[in-house]
């Protein structure tokens, strides 16, 4: 409890000593618009060199590519992937690209993150001359999850669908839901000009619930997650997607633990993402 309080304190302590004009929409984006200019990602990143910037299966997709995958990882994960595996292996079988975007340890779909990945997606469609229809499908675990709900909202492609996996949903909340958040949280806002509260609430599923496109959702929780409280998270949000009218897929799993999803769970899951691609 006297962590809780702590915590909480500091992020009252944060939004006051920060301007009030939030700026998530910068580096050339237009608030309210997709139009978005060429980022130095963009001049960085190809076809040619993107497994430096993610792990992918672009080197053995059969065509036509018939869509993409793009998988967000978790809070903390810094590591490079070296060989494919079954899931990639089968996704390449049925012409899906996956993209595992190195999008940054502690980046919480912030800007950068965003435009990161838009310059992975652009390398692909430049690279495979994909139509403009092709489908992407935003897919991610805890942070993973929060980003592949946050993703569609700013991104330069709108996905087609999202699939997340123990997301979290409400980040105001998440700040002091655990005393190892704090630190990852100004550090992927520092430079947002605008009070901690406002940067929170840019990246954050249930203070964007209004700004999310017509998409299809499908998100997986379990009541036995320590990690991201499913109450306090996905229970939230869910119903807030529901009264904007999006199509929202809400699969409870008793006994689940954190991004721990049986075989049942998981087959729905997986079978909802190549469904958008394959349909």
């Amino acid at each position: 409890m006297k962590t809780m309080l702590i915590l909480s304190a500091l992020s009252i302590l944060l939004a006051a000593a920060l301007p009030a004009a939030c700026a998530p929409n910068a580096a050339g984006v237009r608030p309210g618009k997709k139009t978005v200019k060429n980022t130095l990602a963009d001049k960085a990143i190809d076809l040619a060199n993107i497994d430096s910037f993610a792990f992918t299966n672009v080197s053995i997709v059969k065509k036509p590519v018939k869509g993409i995958v793009l998988s967000f990882h978790g809070l903390g994960y810094n590591g490079m992937i070296g060989e494919q595996n079954d899931y990639t292996r089968s996704l390449a079988e049925k012409g899906i690209i996956y993209i595992f975007p190195y999008y940054g340890p502690w980046s919480w779909m912030n800007l950068s993150g965003v435009r990161f990945t838009d310059a992975l997606v652009e390398a692909v469609f430049k690279g495979f001359s994909l139509p403009d229809k092709t489908p992407i499908v935003s897919t991610g675990g805890s942070m993973g999850g929060l980003s592949s709900l946050v993703y569609p909202v700013y991104a330069r492609r709108t996905p087609a669908a999202v699939a997340a996996d123990s997301p979290v949903c409400d980040l105001v909340y998440h700040f002091s839901e655990r005393p190892d958040l704090p630190r990852t949280l100004v550090a992927a806002f520092a430079d947002y000009d605008c009070s901690l509260d406002e940067a929170l609430r840019s990246a954050s599923p249930l203070h964007l619930v209004k700004k999310m496109p017509k998409i299809k959702y499908y998100i997986v929780h379990g009541d036995k997650d320590t990690a991201v409280n499913k109450k306090a998270h996905p229970d939230r949000l869910v119903p807030e997607m529901k009264k904007a009218e999006l199509d929202v897929t809400y699969i409870e799993v008793p006994g689940m633990e954190h991004c721990n999803m049986g075989a049942a769970a998981a087959e729905g899951y997986y079978g909802f993402i190549e469904g958008i691609i394959l349909k």
